[in-house]
């Protein structure tokens, strides 16, 4: 049995998605603690309340539901539009740009004092969080998310199911990456709460650190890495 050699860019790397993991995940304990208790990361609980009140014709909170919807799919046009401007140069890499934008307004929303302006701030976590789910979608070579985790708990467990018929180690390799994810995730919000009761409003200046780290990252060059295995 031989190992070929690959190499994955550094952003697909495990430690870049284990940090923005671990900011996903602070990020939705933060804005559940300390904005309103709301989570602003994934948009499919706000598409449910935009129906109800709908159907309650209650159009101005249908509005609350509505904009960060909005907010999150602009994150994802901003993001693509980063990308399709920056893919080329060789000087300034795209996600870098990206993980910019994602610190500087996770530092201004450390300045806004919780309250009146939660609204407003949950809708700038949703625009952030869009930013990196449409930056940063596949770690060594697989789909995944850092916001979120249903969509890592499928694939996983899709993968240990797979493995369980075919025993190929490289699919319980895959499903282990995923529920990888998804526990350092959890981690996050463990770390999001204990932050958010210390620092209140301000704890969201330590995922935009994670984030500074990810930023770091992306200088390096990705380290080689046995491909699946041939025989």
């Amino acid at each position: 049995m031989q190992h070929s050699v690959s190499k994955n860019p550094i952003h697909e790397s495990f430690p870049v998605g284990a940090l923005l993991a671990l900011a996903g995940g602070f990020l939705d304990a933060y804005t559940y603690l300390s904005r309103g208790g709301v989570f602003a990361n994934a948009q499919t609980g706000n598409m449910v309340l935009l129906g109800i009140r709908l159907a309650e014709r209650n159009w101005s909170g249908a509005a609350r539901y509505l904009i960060p919807i909005i907010a999150f799919a602009a994150g994802v046009l901003l993001a693509e539009w980063v990308q399709h401007k920056l893919k080329h140069r060789t000087d300034v890499r795209w996600r870098q740009v990206v993980l910019l934008l994602e610190i500087a307004l996770l530092l201004v929303i450390g300045f806004i004092p919780n309250g009146n302006w939660n609204g407003a701030v949950n809708i700038a976590v949703s625009f952030v969080c869009a930013l990196q789910v449409e930056a940063f979608r596949t770690m060594h070579g697989l789909s995944y998310a850092t916001t979120m985790c249903t969509g890592n708990l499928r694939s996983g467990t899709e993968s240990l199911f797979l493995y369980l018929q075919t025993k190929n180690r490289l699919l319980l390799h895959n499903g282990m990456k995923y529920y990888a994810i998804i526990l350092i995730f959890i981690l996050g919000a463990v770390l999001g709460v204990f932050f958010t009761v210390w620092m209140a409003e301000r704890a969201v200046w330590v995922p935009a650190g994670l984030l500074a780290i990810v930023f770091l990252l992306l200088f390096q060059r990705a380290p080689e890495q046995p491909s699946s295995p041939q025989t």
